[in-house]
């Protein structure tokens, strides 16, 4: 039951060694206006002072969980809030994001979370290719998810998936919430992602574990995971001007994504669940060819 002194939203921010950025994270979701705010740290045994920062700036410290996934429904059972986000440690929230998301919530009910767009930030080549990526994603549904919920319906539902880890669990919930599509609202104002300074070998072996659960993605939401799979997205065709008016950078985009995938794959492949992963690329593979022969029948006739 709600209590009249509740905040309006809780954030949820799970840390690992999370020391360089969480006062800014922190500090960003403190100055959030026309909004009450409850601020829970779920800490994973950080040695970098990164529960020092969140004593001095959060409402809660929990130390729980081994992934992101169960330190996020840590927070979740612990929150007052009648709405929940889960913030990263390394982002950094507009003035009003959350004002904007408790609003969209409350205006209609149909509506099962709130998607935030971001942009990047960082030092060096590399964290510039990330940046320019993600200036092509706002509006592609295929990449952002809902990160806002009313907090009762994210009980409802069990949470997130403690099995997935790397992004499926990102979107895993919103697909199981039906805040997806029409039953997601989106803010104006935006997330600010510190990249810091991205290294080829270091995204290489992030993605590598990431790719572990992949394939059980896969194997619970085939039709949106493939299309989550594309290496051309249909945000970059839409962006192609940007794109193409910075040449060095979309070549390091480009290097910088096709390490990641492969990444991805070598993580996939030792994983338990490869065979959705070889299913997923061989039914898009034999969905692509059976197109290309009606495209061709249809040529014909």
């Amino acid at each position: 039951m709600q209590d009249s002194t509740d905040p309006d939203i809780t954030a949820v921010i799970p840390t690992r060694n999370s020391a360089r950025t969480l006062a800014a994270c922190l500090e960003s979701i403190r100055r959030q206006q026309q909004v009450t705010v409850e601020i829970i740290v779920v800490d994973n045994r950080s040695t970098d002072g990164t529960p020092d920062v969140a004593r001095r700036l959060a409402d809660r410290l929990l130390e729980e969980g081994d992934e992101r996934s169960e330190q996020r429904n840590a927070g979740l059972r612990e929150a007052r809030g009648r709405a929940v986000t889960f913030i990263d440690s390394d982002m950094a929230l507009d003035p009003q994001v959350l004002q904007e998301a408790v609003a969209a919530l409350d205006a209609d009910p149909a509506k099962r979370g709130v998607i935030v767009p971001e942009r990047s930030i960082g030092e060096g080549f590399w964290s510039a290719c990330k940046a320019l990526e993600r200036s092509c994603y706002p509006g592609d549904d295929t990449v952002e998810a809902a990160r806002v919920f009313r907090r009762d319906e994210v009980r409802e539902a069990g949470g997130y998936d403690p099995r997935l880890v790397g992004g499926g669990e990102d979107w895993d919930l919103p697909i199981r919430l039906g805040a997806t599509g029409a039953g997601a609202a989106r803010t104006q104002a935006m997330i600010t992602h510190d990249e810091g300074r991205i290294r080829l070998w270091s995204a290489a072996r992030k993605k590598a574990h990431y790719g572990h659960t992949i394939g059980l993605y896969l194997s619970l939401h085939p039709g949106p995971g493939r299309e989550q799979a594309r290496f051309l997205r249909g945000s970059f065709r839409r962006h192609a001007r940007r794109l193409l008016g910075q040449p060095h950078l979309l070549a390091g985009m480009v290097v910088l994504r096709l390490v990641e995938y492969a990444a991805l794959g070598v993580g996939a492949l030792r994983s338990p669940y490869r065979g959705s992963v070889v299913r997923a690329v061989l039914g898009r593979a034999s969905g692509s060819s059976a197109a290309s022969s009606r495209a061709a029948t249809t040529s014909r006739s």
